[in-house]
């Protein structure tokens, strides 16, 4: 009879532990699901349109693509950017007072307690910080601020902006493949630490001399239980 494998959770004492062995120079992390509970890219969008950010019409399509992305005719990459070019013609200054008034209201009430006090410690070894999402750049880098990750170490789903208005020419849409490819874009092809918690972050996890998984969705979970990696599991606020 074959005995069904299980990944190893770590404690959170032994997830700090690991840690701090490798003494890692540099650290990568996921957003939605890694440092917060909510996705909040899609929240962001929900939000942005009940506050009449954008048109009714422009509303009514994206929500018509967002389905056809949970029914898997749209992909993850398509609609990620998608939902950064739906802000075009809009103000950049605009969106990231948006973007700050989200983050306060939804995403800092959510932020993993465990993971917000590794990060201030890897902060306060002098670890250099680096946050990767698939979420626009705006809100990405409004909620990685009291992290102390500064916005130009924030690669995320990002537009051109040209005299301050937001065009619908995509920047880069970090997701999957495209999350390791823009770590190797600024010189990070081997990263000492990754951390992440979905199999969109599995390329990038995979670049990492130390993956760490967190808060694992069963996608990632099945993966890192056939490779033998371990994950966290941290609580709620």
């Amino acid at each position: 009879m074959e005995t069904q494998l299980e990944a190893e959770r770590w404690s959170a004492g032994e997830f700090e532990k690991k840690i701090e062995g490798i003494k890692p120079a540099v650290a990568v992390f996921d957003c939605d699901g890694t440092l917060w509970a909510i996705d909040s890219g899609v929240g962001f969008l929900e939000w942005s349109i009940e506050r009449g950010l954008v048109s009714r019409s422009t509303s009514d399509w994206v929500d018509t693509r967002y389905r056809g992305y949970r029914v898997g005719d749209v992909s993850e990459l398509q609609i990620c950017g998608e939902m950064v070019q739906i802000y075009a013609g809009l103000r950049e200054d605009e969106l990231r007072k948006a973007a700050a008034e989200y983050v306060s209201e939804f995403v800092r009430p959510v932020v993993f307690p465990e993971m917000e006090r590794l990060v201030a410690s890897l902060r306060e070894s002098g670890v250099e910080l680096w946050a990767v999402s698939s979420t626009n750049k705006w809100v990405v880098a409004e909620g990685v601020r009291e992290f102390g990750i500064p916005e130009n170490r924030v690669l995320a789903a990002e537009a051109a902006v040209k005299s301050g208005v937001i065009t619908s020419e995509l920047v880069d849409v970090p997701t999957g493949e495209g999350k390791a490819e823009a770590l190797k874009r600024v010189g990070l092809a081997h990263p000492d630490a990754v951390f992440g918690n979905s199999i969109h972050d599995l390329a990038m996890l995979e670049i990492a001399a130390h993956p760490f998984a967190v808060n694992p969705s069963a996608g990632l979970l099945e993966v890192i239980t056939s490779r033998g990696w371990g994950y966290f599991q941290p609580r709620t606020a």
